[in-house]
């Protein structure tokens, strides 16, 4: 069958091939060997990096090619739904709880387990503002600053080279779904006197941003999250707000971020057809610490994704065998490091 679908010049084999043995008339699931799984890469870099280590496994130890399609998050939730992306190892549902909900309503996407314990994001400001540093000769530059709403009165310290009369808050990319409520966070405040609210290009570029003002021991305020490079290497200080509370969330935003379930996402034709790899990326959980450590890992050793998922896998064996059923995968796996 798959040598007639070549020579008709359609380039893949049938997704799914329903088999029923002769043995007790089991029915079971062939799963197709050819047509590369496709992985979300949402713009920061624990997904990509968690996609590279779940693709690495499924490369070697399944014998399937991968594929990793760089996508914002609306665009690559659509991406799932329809099956043109079959995979993304973090969904960050509590940011858009309405479009990831929907989309389970939908039966067009199932949700696979945690990643990693739920993870903190908010605004985040050096600790040397706050505190000094000594030992780079910087001294308290706000020292009373502890809330959001302290913000106000040292505006001056975050000036916006644009518009110096205000300060500057550095926020996400315009395509993230959190970044429209860090919008309405700043008028919440009633900070949007105070300061402009600046989008970053990219998620790269909100982390030179940030690292830029860190290194030269310069006033930052911006939106952030762990697992981070940035939060590995960093003493990065995340300001009060007052507690979480969904009614105010949902209206204003003017309250703390919820700690936000991280969840493997897959499209769930692509699951059915392929039960092997859905228990294989049910078992997959990692923590906040081995995130954070790995993409310090990257970043002070000018490491590629891949480079940095080999050594991940290198570095924590009994972890990841433990995602694995079948031995014989894991010792293709093994064998490949």
């Amino acid at each position: 069958m798959k040598k007639s679908l070549k020579r008709a010049g359609l380039g893949f084999a049938v997704l799914v091939v329903t088999a029923l043995l002769a043995l007790g008339g089991e029915r079971v699931f062939v799963e197709a060997r050819e047509k590369p799984i496709r992985f979300g890469d949402f713009s920061w870099e624990s997904v990509q990096l968690h996609n590279r280590i779940a693709g690495y496994i499924l490369e070697k130890g399944f014998e399937r090619p991968t594929e990793y399609t760089l996508v914002e998050e609306m665009p690559g939730l659509m991406g799932l739904e329809r099956g043109g992306l079959q995979i993304t190892m973090e969904a960050w549902i509590d940011n858009s709880p309405g479009y990831w909900e929907a989309a389970r309503d939908r039966n067009t996407v199932a949700f696979l387990g945690k990643n990693f314990p739920d993870a903190p994001q908010g605004w985040y400001v050096p600790t040397f503002v706050i505190e000094g540093d000594p030992e780079r000769g910087i001294e308290p530059m706000a020292p009373d600053l502890h809330s959001v709403k302290d913000l106000a009165k040292y505006a001056h310290l975050f000036a916006d080279p644009e518009d110096p009369k205000k300060g500057r808050f550095l926020n996400g990319p315009t395509g993230w779904v959190i970044c429209t409520t860090n919008v309405k966070k700043l008028e919440a405040y009633g900070l949007e006197k105070s300061f402009n609210n600046f989008y970053a290009g990219s998620a790269s570029a909100l982390a030179i941003g940030i690292t830029e003002a860190y290194k030269k021991g310069k006033p930052v305020v911006a939106y952030y999250w762990e697992p981070t490079p940035i939060l590995g290497m960093y003493d990065m200080t995340k300001l009060e707000e007052p507690p979480y509370d969904k009614e105010i969330w949902d209206t204003t935003g003017g309250c703390d971020f919820p700690s936000c379930r991280v969840y493997k996402v897959a499209n769930r034709e692509f699951l059915e057809a392929n039960p092997s790899i859905r228990a294989f990326l049910e078992r997959y959980a990692t923590s906040l610490e081995l995130t954070n450590k790995a993409l310090a890992y990257k970043e002070l050793n000018g490491a590629s994704l891949e480079e940095t998922a080999l050594w991940f896998l290198r570095e924590n064996p009994d972890l990841w065998k433990g995602w694995i059923e079948d031995p014989q995968v894991a010792a293709k796996v093994e064998a490949s490091l």
